[in-house]
């Protein structure tokens, strides 16, 4: 008996590596696939582009930086958020005669997945919708565009 568990423990040490490569390679081939693809059907523009302009009906922050109420252009911009969630995640600015002013992290959600993510009904095409949530805490702007729905979320202060 003291022989076979000799010669277990002689084949874990080569078969171990071998395994941790394999996994290690699956794993990589998963995460190049899917960063930089959105699932779906998104069709996320993969540049900048003015996404509209929207009128805040109160101040609030935008990553930390305080915006008046008032009307602003809102464009996305091509930097990511977070990597692994890079097309569906991106920075936009808002601004005022086109100067920017602010900058906040969008979620961007494609047409055939917006009922999951939201219970109230979408702007129409080509427009958007800003609202106050939660007891006055929170200001959402929704911008449908192009299939393409764009959520900032916005806390007021």
């Amino acid at each position: 008996m003291m022989t076979s568990m000799h010669q277990g423990s002689a084949i874990r040490p080569r078969v171990a590596p071998a395994l941790a490569a394999v996994l290690l390679a699956l794993a990589s081939a998963a995460v190049s696939e899917s960063v930089g693809q959105p699932p779906g059907d998104a069709d996320v523009p993969p540049g900048e582009q003015a996404l509209g302009t929207i009128e805040l009906p109160r101040r609030v922050l935008a990553d930390g930086q305080a915006l008046a109420a008032g009307t602003y252009g809102v464009h996305l911009t091509a930097r990511a958020a977070a990597p692994a969630l890079a097309p569906l995640e991106r920075w936009v600015e808002f601004r005022q005669e086109d100067v920017v002013v602010g900058q906040e992290v969008a979620a961007i959600v494609p047409a055939s997945e917006i009922g999951d993510v939201a219970e109230s009904s979408p702007p129409a095409s080509g427009s958007s919708r800003v609202e106050v949530l939660r007891g006055n805490e929170y200001v959402r702007v929704w911008i449908n565009r192009n299939g393409m729905h764009y959520l900032i979320h916005l806390a007021v202060g």
